[in-house]
């Protein structure tokens, strides 16, 4: 099924993001921690693409495996960074071939080591060329990326909204924001992107901080700030994993919980292939508002303006 058939029938959804495991001793933690997720019913799941395809084989399986195998809405994670038009359209008759109908079309980042992405003569240098290239020849539903703080390589929030409003225009269906820790950001990027004349659904993107030290470095990598209260919270529990994760998932029920009542249309979870915290929520938020799936179905009057 395809994800926007999936808004037609539910005013608010519930994803997940894993990534592909590297060695069989991940793919066991994987595989518990999945199937424990999967018993919360998402609306649908979607599996990460590593930089440069580097996990491409295992990306396409995970994605094989969900879709074929468990029966989930899938969407496979696609990235153009070194990779040829012919690689790209090899790659959707692939998932086509596999009955994929949902793909999340990104830029990329550059490969380890390398600071800079090169011109690709070949292929495409921006994720709005992507998603033009796989409107123009594939029936796919299409998701793209969307910076709340802008992403780190733009010049400014207002350029970086026009730049979205080239890849909304060249097909993408509907938009999933980087991870945020303040729910302003969010809020002032959805009445950015509506000015721009933006109407796709754009979902927020939750991550629970479990690890300290890792958010800390995917915040310096993606330019995501972390509020300074939050900081002071965590900084002395960056050794004591159990401490901090509590205060994470803590402050991730208070970011869910304002979007929601102030009417986001759905909560997509970067899990880190971790059930615990998506767990914990979903079982906070189902004390807090009886029944989850009710309150994400109900049709509420989407956030506006937030003051």
């Amino acid at each position: 099924m395809k994800i926007t058939d999936i808004f037609k029938k539910q005013k608010r959804t519930f994803s997940f993001e894993f990534f592909p495991p590297k060695d069989y001793q991940t793919a066991i933690k994987f595989g518990i921690n999945a199937g424990q997720l999967m018993k919360l019913t998402p609306s649908f799941v979607s599996v990460t693409y590593g930089a440069s395809g580097s996990t491409q084989t295992n990306t396409f399986e995970l994605v094989d495996l969900f879709h074929n195998e468990l029966g989930f809405t899938c969407m496979a994670h696609y990235t153009c960074v070194n990779a040829t038009r012919e690689k790209i359209a090899y790659d959707m008759r692939v998932l086509q071939d596999m009955g994929i109908e949902n793909v999340m079309l990104i830029r990329g980042d550059s490969p380890k080591g390398e600071p800079l992405l090169k011109p690709n003569p070949c292929g495409f240098n921006y994720g709005s060329d992507l998603v033009k290239f796989v409107r123009e020849r594939y029936d796919f539903c299409i998701g793209a990326g969307a910076y709340p703080e802008k992403h780190i390589e733009s010049s400014s929030l207002d350029k970086d909204i026009t730049n979205l409003k080239i890849k909304v225009d060249a097909g993408a269906d509907f938009l999933i924001t980087q991870m945020f820790f303040d729910n302003k950001y969010y809020w002032d990027f959805l009445n950015k992107a509506e000015q721009q004349g933006i109407k796709c659904r754009i979902i927020p993107g939750i991550i629970p901080i479990t690890n300290f030290k890792q958010i800390k470095k995917f915040s310096e990598l993606t330019g995501t700030r972390i509020p300074k209260k939050l900081m002071t919270k965590l900084e002395p529990y960056q050794d004591n994993p159990k401490e901090a994760a509590k205060i994470g998932i803590d402050h991730a029920l208070i970011q869910v919980s304002d979007l929601l009542n102030n009417g986001a249309l759905g909560i997509h979870f970067y899990t880190l292939n971790k059930s615990t915290a998506a767990i914990k929520l979903y079982e906070s938020l189902s004390q807090d508002f009886k029944d989850v799936k009710m309150l994400f179905e109900k049709s509420l009057t989407p956030h506006i303006a937030k003051p």
